[in-house]
């Protein structure tokens, strides 16, 4: 591997952890069962990596109220999306040479 090829995000190189924050990254907040759903995650298992990535800084979490049920809402902060742009940079770097065709 070339020494200039970014590395991957050991936080974020995992599919669930990849898919909830590529899941939130087009949106300011979004509801936590949205994400649940539009990741195919279990609730404790979005719980989980959740925290995970809020505890590395990339999301952060709000709880309030709509009415009387609570709700969380999820978000990306400036540094998970700073994380994700180069993460998806270094998946590029390793991908796209492969995309090319063999030389003869």
């Amino acid at each position: 591997m070339s020494s200039t090829r970014p590395d991957l995000n050991p936080i974020i190189n995992t599919n669930t952890r990849l898919a909830i924050m590529a899941v939130l990254a087009p949106s300011a907040e979004m509801e936590f069962a949205t994400v649940r759903d539009l990741s195919n995650l279990s609730d404790s298992a979005l719980s989980k990596q959740a925290a995970a990535l809020e505890a590395a800084g990339y999301l952060s979490q709000r709880k309030g109220y709509v009415g009387r049920r609570p709700r969380t809402w999820l978000s990306l902060t400036k540094g998970g999306r700073t994380a994700l742009r180069a993460h998806i940079a270094a998946l590029r770097a390793l991908i796209d040479p492969a995309l090319d065709e063999p030389a003869p």
